[in-house]
């Protein structure tokens, strides 16, 4: 077996595809690549990342969707000139990750126009062209109506489910409110919502608004109820403030709004069609209250679709946790924390984001371990290549602990004494106190500021210990833009067709955890593949019977039955 890329050059390879990643909000899993030029060592270890990550090497005959330039502007210009001949809407991003020098010359395509924060497009060459250098500082402008538009491009599934909606006329007269982490994507759900003929109401928690995003939907006509300073009483009074609109469904992120409307406004319920939700740790209350009789509207559950939890779950949060973790710990001095190219990982839980994050890590080199108290899920973590230990063990000689179970107090007080000093923990997803802070603290534990949203959990007697990220907090939403567009393209196009099943259907739905219907997952599927590029395969009908004849369910496998 040929040795794999050395340390030096596998971290050059993580941070050019993270920096990708961060400037442009898009999925590396699924796309068709090539690389351009370059140190051939270079360019097997992209390509090792980038198929890793699910990725896949365009074929010679193939339109490809990332154009990666390693060596000089003389290799790239040809190729990136030839590719620009593409179908109108075929997005090309070309990717400057020259490691030494630029690769791409800015200049030889005319004059750049910014199309978001990193990302640079070239009208003179193609609409559909754009250019991303991975050694250009980050930029801070927050350019909120370039990311809503950047968004509203990769976002074809939505939009054509959208376009379903409006034409149908089925969302006159519906009044929605939109209770998720408020950034592009969800500004542009909303906008889709309230173009195909609903009056949108949004809110969203403190920690998960982006204000430049909430002015931009306020600038549109919406409402919005949110802001970042909020304190804990003024989010709720927002919360609220969007439920006495009286929405007639509500999709939620998490089921606080809708538990919050059953704790606070429970005359609002027999008014409402019903809602969705979209995560696993937000279904979980809502079964237990359905269970109780407690739970007084349908809620259709988007997180159990197909097209959700296969892909947001797995490719979209694990993309995402990781790249923002990493991101992080690159910001932390050096010498500061464990987390190393080639390095020791641990994943608590593994359920769909669990896979998503040991699949993600895998690529970058990490060793994993997975802790699983689900024999089942362990068994499989143990046959997906991972090694299996129960949590407390698994981190004591772990750089990097990821929790991605959903449940409150998975990284406990004996599993942070365990961890060893300079190991960094993170929450993938996540619910509140995933990480006990609350009773580390109690424990007599310093928590003490090492870098952004960054500090190091101090034990009393003890000069050092973990590093926590962000109080254990969703990681993804708090320290990053969130899941990929493409990711939450699929997420929302189910959320749509959710608030369909309820605006058709609602009035004959049972006050409970409702399952998507299968249609939905289906349309959302094939509608995916031509955005992918791929030709979707038309269905297959079983042969009916004639209605005169039974079928024939006898075995032949001992001869003609009498």
């Amino acid at each position: 077996m040929p040795p794999g890329p050395d340390p030096e050059t596998r971290s050059w390879a993580s941070a050019a595809v993270r920096r990708f990643a961060a400037v442009t909000n898009l999925l590396v899993a699924a796309r068709r690549f090539r690389i351009v030029g370059g140190d051939p060592r270079d360019a097997s270890a992209l390509h090792g990342l980038l198929t890793g990550l699910g990725a896949r090497p365009a074929a010679d005959h193939e339109p490809i969707d990332q154009l990666w330039c390693l060596g000089s502007p003389e290799d790239s210009t040809p190729v990136i000139e030839r590719e620009a001949d593409r179908p109108r809407g075929a997005t090309l991003i070309v990717i400057d990750a020259g490691r030494h020098l630029p690769a791409v010359d800015e200049d030889a395509f005319g004059p750049v126009v910014t199309a978001r924060p990193g990302v640079l497009g070239v009208p003179m060459l193609s609409d559909d062209v754009f250019l991303v250098s991975t050694g250009r500082d980050p930029e801070d402008d927050p350019a909120a109506d370039d990311r809503l538009r950047w968004a509203r491009r990769s976002m074809p599934v939505s939009r054509a489910v959208a376009a379903e909606l409006r034409d149908g006329g089925l969302l006159r007269g519906t009044r929605i409110g939109v209770a998720m982490f408020l950034e592009p994507k969800t500004a542009v759900l909303s906008l889709l919502l309230r173009d195909a003929g609903a009056e949108v109401v949004v809110y969203a928690h403190a920690d998960e608004t982006d204000d430049a995003v909430a002015a931009s939907l306020r600038a549109a006509g919406l409402t919005v109820h949110a802001s970042s300073t909020a304190t804990l009483a003024e989010q709720k009074a927002l919360a609220l403030a969007m439920l006495d609109t009286r929405p007639h469904i509500v999709l939620d992120d998490g089921s606080h709004v809708i538990r919050l409307a059953h704790q606070e406004r429970p005359d609002l319920l027999p008014t409402m069609l019903g809602a969705a939700e979209e995560t696993t740790s937000g279904l979980r209350p809502l079964r237990v209250m359905a269970s109780r009789g407690q739970l007084g509207i349908p809620v259709v559950a988007v997180n159990d679709a197909r097209t959700k939890t296969f892909f947001d779950n797995r490719y979209g949060t694990g993309q995402s946790t990781v790249f923002a973790v990493l991101d992080l710990v690159d910001g932390l001095p050096s010498g500061m924390h464990r987390v190393r190219s080639g390095g020791a990982a641990v994943v608590a839980g593994f359920g769909h984001v669990g896979e998503g994050v040991a699949l993600v890590l895998t690529a970058l080199g990490f060793r994993v371990t997975v802790a699983e108290t689900d024999p089942v899920r362990a068994l499989q973590a143990l046959f997906a290549g991972h090694a299996v230990a129960p949590l407390a063990e698994a981190v004591q000689d772990a750089d990097l602990v990821v929790s991605a179970t959903g449940v409150a107090d998975t990284i406990d007080l004996r599993v942070l004494r365990s961890c060893a000093d300079g190991a960094v923990v993170a929450v993938a997803g996540g619910v509140d106190h995933e990480v006990a802070l609350t009773e580390v603290r109690a424990a007599g534990a310093e928590l003490r500021p090492v870098g952004p949203k960054a500090e190091r959990l101090v034990f009393p007697g003890a000069e050092s210990g973990p590093i926590v990220l962000d109080r254990g907090g969703c990681i993804n939403i708090t320290a990053a833009e969130g899941n990929p567009i493409e990711i939450m393209d699929l997420s929302f196009a189910a959320q749509l067709g959710a608030v369909r099943m309820l605006l058709e259907r609602g009035d004959e739905l049972e006050r409970a955890v409702v399952p998507i219907d299968p249609a939905v997952d289906d349309a959302t599927a094939r509608t995916a593949l031509a955005a992918f590029g791929a030709r979707p395969v038309p269905p297959v009908h079983l042969a009916e019977h004639p209605a005169d004849r039974e079928p024939d369910v006898r075995t032949r496998r001992f001869g003609d039955p009498a």
